[in-house]
Order: C-alpha cells, then sequence, then structure tokens
C-alpha cells in the first residue's frame, strides 16, 4: 500500500521499540497515522520518535511495561481525553519465556508469559474496546505464533500463551460482528528479530524476512479498506510475503 491512506487516524503499537513493533510503527507514521507507541525501553522509543519526525509522522511515546495492567486502564482514560477514540490497536509485544521441558517450566517464567502474552492483551481490550467502537473504522490486530496450533516441544508456556491469546481474540471478534471494529490476529512466521535469534541460535537470519517487510501487511489490516472479522492471517500466504 502507498500513500497515507491512515491520514487523520490515531494507533497503538504495543512493543514499538524493536523488531516487528518498531518497523510497524515507522510504517503507519509514514501511512498518515499519528502513532501512540508503547515499550519498556526508553532509548528504543526516542529512536523510533526520530525515525517517525524524519518522515515528518507524528507519534507519542508511552514508556510502560504492559504487565503494568493498571498503567493500560489508566491508558484509555488518557487516550479518551485527548483524542475521544481510537483507530487502530496493534497488540504486538509478547515474550519467548524459557525454551524447556514442559516439566521444568518455572512458576516466574509461566508467569511473565502469561503476563505479557496474554494478560496485557486481555487488559488492552478491556481499556481500549469503548474507543475502537467510536471510530468509524476501528481495527484491532493481534500478534500470534504457528505454535499456538502446532504445540512445539520445549515451547509450552510460550505456544500456551499464544494459544490461549487466539481463544480470547476469536470470541472479541464474534462480539464485534455486528459493529464497524474488525478484529483480528496476524501470524508473522519466522522473521529476523531478536527474538527469533533468541529461540534458533544456530539459524542463519540473513535467509529470513525483515520486520519492513512485514510492515506493509500491518498497515493493510489496520486500514478502514481491511474489513476481514474474525481470520488468522498468516504472512507467507500473502502477496505481501518477500522470499530472501
Amino acid at each position: 500500500m502507498s500513500g497515507k491512506v491512515l491520514s487523520g487516524r490515531v494507533t497503538l503499537v504495543t512493543g514499538a521499540s524493536r523488531g516487528i513493533g518498531y518497523a510497524a510503527a515507522l510504517a503507519l507514521a509514514e501511512a498518515g497515522s499519528h502513532v501512540i507507541a508503547i515499550a519498556r525501553t526508553q532509548g528504543g522509543l526516542e529512536d523510533l520518535d526520530d525515525a517517525i519526525t524524519a518522515i515528518g509522522g507524528e507519534c507519542t511515546l508511552v514508556p510502560m511495561d504492559i504487565k503494568n495492567h493498571d498503567g493500560i486502564d489508566q491508558l484509555g482514560g488518557v487516550i479518551n481525553e485527548r483524542w475521544g477514540r481510537l483507530d487502530g490497536l496493534f497488540a504486538n509485544a509478547g515474550i519467548l519465556g524459557e525454551i524447556t521441558l514442559a516439566a521444568h517450566t518455572t512458576p516466574k517464567s509461566w508467569d511473565d508469559v502469561i503476563a505479557t502474552n496474554l494478560t496485557a492483551n486481555v487488559r488492552l481490550i478491556r481499556s481500549l474496546d469503548p474507543l475502537l467502537r467510536k471510530s468509524e473504522s476501528g481495527r484491532a490486530l493481534f500478534q500470534t505464533s504457528g505454535v499456538a496450533s502446532s504445540r512445539r516441544a520445549y515451547w509450552s508456556a510460550y505456544a500456551a500463551s499464544k494459544a490461549g491469546l487466539e481463544a480470547f481474540v476469536q470470541c472479541y471478534a464474534k462480539e464485534a460482528e455486528s459493529s464497524t471494529l474488525c478484529v483480528n490476529l496476524l501470524n508473522p512466521g519466522a522473521t529476523r528479530t531478536a527474538m527469533r535469534a533468541k529461540a534458533m541460535p544456530g539459524e542463519d537470519p540473513s535467509i529470513l524476512p525483515t520486520p519492513a517487510d512485514l510492515a506493509p501487511l500491518i498497515v493493510e489490516m489496520l486500514s478502514p479498506k481491511f474489513e476481514a472479522n474474525d481470520t488468522i492471517v498468516t504472512y507467507r500466504n500473502t502477496p505481501h510475503f518477500i522470499t530472501v
């Protein structure tokens, strides 16, 4: 997609300081959206702000760990006061946790993975749903993984968090069917990110698509023209997929 297809829109991106979130935030701003960028890393957010400013875009930085669930609740009120609506949500932030035997999963790792990958998104929906419904064409996009269905050995906590996310989001999408809100999931597949490098340390990253390759699909799915609802879109099954 080209041009300012998101002109006048306000889009929130979690995990925006690096990887897919960073690339998506930059592409959304380039497409004309004001971006609300959330991440734990202040330095990464400042780099994003510089990059968005350089292309003539606008963003609001929110340094926050999305495990701060009370902060997510407060965020909805702040957005309502400033903009009165939210046009797009890209719930991208996530953590891998431990790659280990299911029986060896530590309570702390389990709690962190579920809090970040599942509970934070539940709280985002709770806080932001009224604002998304105030938009003429609200769009909510949540990032999932093929592991949610493949249930890969040693990935139990991550797989459980993504399977739970898919179930919750698909229920939410069905509840939005009679509205102008569209709710979908995106499976990016193997992408050249720090998380992928941690999960597959022996893999050659040059064979993988980059987050910037994926970004145009994210812009499309958060645009008013994307009218599908309750779908799981796999990047590799779309015309946007770039082989390396």
